[in-house]
Formats: structure tokens, sequence, C-alpha cells
């Protein structure tokens, strides 16, 4: 049974295949149109298909349109819509839907809400007709009319736990997604086990929004929202919670998971916006820390309440704001539950995830074997060494080619060794925002102005920390808690204390604090980097690198041999380990 699953109602569009329970591809958009995000959670951009990503996946699946099954679709619109038009077959909609308040006597909270419900009941004709003409040869049917497929929408919500609890490692769980919003819910809970699968404990529905409010907060601060949260969470360990009490005012936490944010008006309560590229001031600093405590507060008492309602020992998180990995760290240290599991593409890119094996688990029953969870994110595309040195002769670069994986390795060590920043591209792409060693810019943590040379070179705000990377083997020598989640932390979704001793010989991998975003590396899901991080550790004593997103400020992660060489010269990165190759530039 082959199901294909699309995310594309706001942002980070993404497409994932999942076949007979495994999942065989998932990529975002962004890496194959090079636009971040892919597109702007906008209204008039909800028709956009990933046709890119949906491409991919049947071309990894060697499938066609025709072969599939079923397609599920990460929104539901009839749960949107609710009684608004409750059997209409039109809709009413301003012809200059800006300049209206909302849609006068129709109930919607925005006048182009309209629209944006349309282009959503209309995907399943905008995916027979719409792809672009260069992909026609995977997403062409031969009978439009008549699609062989069975279309699913799918709740946002629930495709957000799903993601979660059908990839964790676990039998039975609690599940706690946090987001911006979806038809209507924002934050939702609820229980699944294998045995006797998913359920509802509750949900929080709009206007409350933790998600929301921190997209406000990322606003004020300068920066963009839907995109640049993880900035305001870097900046709160700059400042101090002087503003806690205010924020706390607003978010009021009642009981079975509900809570209530009362309307804030951030300029008066914290001085006026501030413009894009200014200067930072302390109160920036301070809103960001306050912000994140309350955050942190607010999630632990609802954690705390899931854990009774539950009666579950592990759980499951997703949504864009479980990518907030202070805020898992101090879910995980609370000892509320044994394990807390995140989705790696916990943002709107893993729905498209979550409902393709929603819709697989739902047609294959209860009583079909689990045949998958994830344990990596190397699902996006990878291209072999006759394709990536076709790319270097066609842009006429020098290169070395490595005849072993280990000699490649002992090579790639020496250039870290002498301080050079390495473009590291290797296999399969990973699917989610983070770089996990496929598509990375590597670099020894041994000096401090390392920090300052990554961030020069990828032109970010100088108070962003860059991550460790260590093999899964070594991390309690080197950082803790070492026996949390198991000793693993492969997404590099949780905070560690560096270990005592260890943070001057790594720092710059070091937060302010001595804390640290660490990957754990396996050698059976990556052996080439594991391998690399041993080579490393020969050399220097120190197993740890400093790995950061192999990209340039605002262009989506690389994808092809192409973007990796583009990247590579546009900035001053010294070496480029493109699978058995090795590009150097010269002093």
């Amino acid at each position: 049974m082959n199901t294909l699953g699309i995310n594309a109602a706001f942002h980070d569009s993404s497409a994932a295949l999942v076949v007979d329970g495994v999942t065989v591809a998932a990529a975002e958009e962004e890496r194959f149109s090079r636009i971040k995000h892919a597109k702007r959670p906008l209204p008039f951009s909800a028709w956009e298909l990933p046709f890119n990503a949906i491409d991919f996946c049947l071309k990894q699946g060697g499938l066609t349109l025709a072969d599939l099954d079923h397609v599920a679709y990460s929104f539901d619109p009839q749960e949107f819509l609710g009684d608004r038009n409750a059997g209409a077959t039109s809709l009413s909609l301003p012809l200059q839907p800006g300049r209206h308040a909302s849609n006068d006597g129709e109930g919607w909270e925005n006048p182009w809400d309209p629209l944006f419900a349309a282009f959503i009941v209309n995907a399943p004709d905008q995916l027979v007709d719409g792809a672009p003409h260069h992909l026609s040869k995977r997403l062409t049917l031969p009978d439009r009319s008549r699609p062989p497929y069975r279309w699913h929408f799918v709740n946002h919500h629930l495709c957000h736990q799903a993601s979660a609890f059908l990839a964790a490692p676990f039998e039975r769980c609690a599940v706690m997604t946090l987001d911006g919003r979806g038809e209507r819910a924002t934050t939702t809970y609820g229980a699944w086990s294998r045995e006797g699968g998913y359920r509802a404990l509750g949900e929080v529905v709009m206007p409350h929004s933790l998600g929301m409010l921190y997209e406000q907060v990322t606003t004020h601060l300068g920066f963009l929202h839907s995109s640049d949260e993880y900035k305001v969470m870097a900046l709160a360990a700059l400042g101090t919670p002087a503003y806690r009490g205010v924020l706390r005012d607003h978010v009021r936490i009642g009981s079975e998971g509900r809570y209530e944010i009362t309307p804030l008006d951030l300029s008066a309560l914290f001085g006026p916006r501030r413009a894009r590229g200014a200067p930072m001031e302390q109160r920036h600093f301070d809103l960001a820390a306050s912000l994140q405590v309350v955050l942190e507060e607010s999630v632990l008492k609802i954690a705390k309440w899931l854990r009774g309602a539950s009666g579950e020992t592990d759980l499951v998180m997703a949504g864009g704001v479980a990518l907030n990995c202070v805020m898992n760290s101090k879910l995980r240290d609370a000892g509320l539950f044994d394990n807390v599991w995140v989705q790696p593409a916990a943002g709107d890119a893993g729905t498209g995830l979550g409902a393709a094996l929603w819709v697989d688990a739902q047609q294959r029953g209860a009583g079909a074997p689990r045949a998958w969870h994830m344990d990596h994110v190397y699902l996006g595309p990878a291209y072999d060494d006759a394709e990536i040195e076709q790319a270097l002769r066609w842009a006429k670069l020098p290169y070395r080619r490595h005849a072993s994986s280990a000699e490649l390795v002992e090579a790639t060590a020496d250039i870290l060794v002498r301080d050079g920043i390495v473009g590291w591209f290797q296999g399969r792409m990973e699917y989610g925002p983070r770089s996990l060693g496929a598509r990375s810019i590597l670099a020894s943590p041994i000096h401090p102005e390392m920090q300052a040379r990554l961030n020069e070179l990828k032109d970010r705000e100088d108070f962003r920390p860059v991550a460790p990377a260590v093999p899964h083997e070594d991390l309690p020598a080197w950082f803790g808690p070492a026996t949390a989640n198991g000793g693993a932390s492969p997404f590099m979704l949780f905070v560690y204390d560096v270990a005592p001793g260890q943070a001057a010989r790594i720092p710059s991998a070091c937060h302010t604090d001595r804390t640290a975003r660490v990957q754990t590396v396996h050698a059976d899901t990556n052996p080439r980097f594991h391998a690399l991080l041993k080579a490393f550790g020969a050399r220097t004593g120190v197993p740890v690198l400093v790995n950061t997103s192999f990209n340039v400020r605002g262009e989506p992660i690389v994808c092809t041999p192409r973007n990796a060489i583009e990247a590579f010269y546009s900035t001053p990165l010294d070496a480029l380990v493109i699978g058995s190759f090795i590009v150097e530039k010269t002093p």
C-alpha cells in the first residue's frame, strides 16, 4: 500500500511517502525550490503544493501518481469551515479582502479565510492538474477525472501527533503538540498505544496559542515570525527574565491542560518594536528571556497534568514549539516522564509525514505489525559519485578522489585539525530543519574564535551559538545528563550541560552558560560521520565537532551537488567533502 502525505496549508511545505508502514522518503519543498520555508504562511499561498518534494518521493519509491493508493493532506477544510457556509457550494469573498476587517455576518476570523478554505478544498484537483511541465513524467494520470487513489483530509494537529507517536520507539506514550494553529486547535493532548490506538485527552483552541505568543514576540524583536523563533530562544540566554511577571499575568493556566492568553500590547508593555537589523538593547534580551521562562513554566504545568491524565510514562511531542530545545530539556529534566521523544521535523513539515503515517496505520488496521520507527532523518535525496563527479567536472573544479571511506575520513580529519572549515555533503539529505551530518558545515570546537568564524561565514547574528556532535558512546565523558532519554540525542533537540573540566576544551561548542545543544552520532545510522568524529578524536583527544547547517543566510540547506558547490564558492569555506571527493581552496 502506497500512501503519499502532503503538507501545504501554511508553510514548510513537504511531502512523504509511506509504503506498507515504512517511511521510504520525506523532504521539504524548500530544498528543491530554494525558497526558505517554501512559502510564507499566507492565505493566498495555500494553493501551492510541494510538487518538487512530491516528485522526489515518488521517484525514491519507484512510483508515479497512478501507483498511489492514498493521498493524505495535513489539514481538514471542513473542520476549518465548521458551520460557516454549511452545505453551500460557494463562498463570498471581497474583491480586496485586505481592506475589510472581516466578512461581515459570516463569522470569518480573517477576510482572507474564504480564499484560504477554497484553495485547500480544491487541493485534490490542483495535484492532478497543477504540476509543472518538467515534472509531468511522474505526476500525470491516464484519466485525470478518475484518480486511482483515495484522498484524505486529515486534521492538522492529529498529523502533528501521528508524526510523533507513530514514529517514536515506544509501544505506548502520552502525546502533546504545541503549535501556532491548525484548523482551530493550537495545543492538543492524547495518549496512544499500539494495541488501543490513539485517545484524545483535550485541546486548546484559537485565539489562545503559546506558539502564536512566541511568534508575536519574535515579530516585536525585529525578526520574521514563523521563521526566526529559534533566534529568540538563543537571544534568551543573554537576558534575565525581568518581565516574567508581566507576561505570566497574560498566560493563565487552567485545569485539564487548558490555558488562556489575554491580549498583549507589546509596545505599551516593553517599549517600541525593534526594527530589523537595529541594535539590540538589554530590554530585548530580557523580553526574550522572560518569554522563554514563561513558556517553560506553562508547559511544565501542562505536562504534569498530562502525566496524570494519560497514565503514561513516556512522552512524545511535535508542533513548532517542540523545536525549542531549552524547553524540551526542562521537560526531560523535570522527571515527569521516563523519556521525552520529539519528532525531528516537529514543525509543519512533519505533518506531511504524520498524515501519511496516520492514513497508512488506519488502512492497515490495529493488528498490523509495526514495521518502522524513526531512528534517523536521512530520508531525502542522495547523489552517487558519478553524479557528483559530473557536477565537479562541469564546474571545472580541481578535486581529489579517495579510494575508500576510511581514506576520505582521514583526509577530512587532517583538514579539521588545521582549523579548516568543511562543507560536508554525504548520503541522503536530512528531513527537518536540522543538519545532522548529511548536509553540514563542520569545524573544530577547540579554539574559541571558531564560533565567530562560523557566524561570519554564514552571515549570522553574533549571539547565535553553534552545536556539537559527538559519538553516541562518548556522550558521558563530555555532556550530561548522559543517561537521559536512553543516552541518545540523535536529532539535536535537547540541551546538555558540558561535563566538568571539558568546557575549556570545546569553547566554541558551548553556550555562555556552559550548556550545548548536542547531537549524538551512531555508527549504524551515519557510519561515515561517526568515523570522522572518531578520527578527529584520535588526533586531538576531543571526539567532538561543531556541526551547523550547510547553507548561507536566507537560503535553505543545500540539497544537490550544485547547491553545495555554489555555497562553497560563495563563502569562506576551506574545503568541500562531497561523496568520495574533496575540493580545497588554495590559500
